[in-house]
């Protein structure tokens, strides 16, 4: 994992459907062909986190509700 500083205009970026909008803290993602990139929405000129894909998957898997 590490952090990236690139233009927000370069990829694709989207929040949760379970986010509360703009009113509330939130993280952005971005598909990448090696995975996702990871950033707080307040702050999109921020550096934001490259995540592989097998760590992004294994953190859904992870965080997953089996109820």
């Amino acid at each position: 994992m590490s952090a990236l500083p690139r233009p927000a205009a370069e990829h694709a970026w989207f929040k949760s459907s379970y986010s509360g909008g703009n009113a509330t803290e939130c993280l952005e993602a971005a598909f990448i062909p090696s995975g996702v990139l990871v950033r707080d929405s307040k702050r999109p000129a921020s550096p934001h986190l490259a995540v592989s894909a097998r760590a992004w998957a294994s953190f859904l898997a992870a965080t997953r509700c089996t109820c």
